[in-house]
């Protein structure tokens, strides 16, 4: 008859670990092993099985992935068919009509009711803690992507401003080369005119101005 109410030690938690990993990496169920762990422990099924998702689940989750995947390794390598099967490595004693008589019908309630009430409360934080760690990712990412459209609108927007400004320089550049080239035209026909009818003769500086120069009568 199981009717241990006392807290669980780290050794019991180290033994729960140890034969739900070994039943998970072998093919079993988790349910198997928490039958074995109990019969062990004098606890019931129920209680173990509780113990390990509110409480020793957490400390070994890396462990629980690498056992699910040697799993799967190993039914690959046996073949679909018994891949299929979860192989029992644990099978508990058949009770007697004495023991099933002299249990009570809510022992295991009462167990894990009154083991489990602080591991209730914390597995409890657990799952709000992953929900509103989850939570805060999603508003982040949101926020993230709103941030990279703002960013990418203005980028364009940018762009575009820089393509208009260098077609104005373009045109710009256009227009001064051409006015240049009619100042120098005027310039040379004004040069050549005075020659023609006045001794008054003009040059050109380096600066491009005109810099009028008397004749010397000959």
């Amino acid at each position: 008859m199981k009717l241990r109410q006392d807290a669980w030690t780290e050794e019991e938690d180290l033994l729960l670990a140890e034969t739900v990993l070994r039943h998970v990496r072998e093919g079993s169920t988790q349910l198997n092993a928490f039958e074995e762990v109990g019969d062990k422990l004098n606890r019931t099924s129920a209680a173990c099985g509780f113990r390990w998702n509110a409480v020793v689940r957490q400390r070994y989750e890396e462990a629980l992935q690498m056992a699910k995947k040697y799993r799967k390794q190993r039914q690959r390598a046996l073949g679909k068919q018994q891949a299929v099967r979860k192989r029992l490595l644990y099978h508990p004693p058949v009770p007697t009509l004495e023991e099933i008589s002299a249990e009570p019908l809510h022992a295991e309630a009462e167990e894990t009711n009154g083991l489990t009430l602080d591991h209730v409360i914390s597995f409890l934080h657990t799952l709000k803690r992953t929900y509103t760690s989850q939570e805060t990712l999603r508003i982040e990412n949101d926020r993230l992507k709103k941030e990279l459209n703002e960013i990418n609108s203005r980028n364009k927007e940018l762009e575009k401003r820089v393509n208009e400004l260098e077609q104005n320089a373009s045109t710009m550049q256009e227009d001064y080369e051409t006015l240049m080239r009619i100042m120098n035209r005027a310039r040379k026909m004004v040069l050549s005119e005075e020659e023609e009818h006045s001794p008054t003769v003009f040059k050109m500086d380096k600066n491009g101005n005109l810099e009028k120069i008397e004749r010397i009568a000959e």
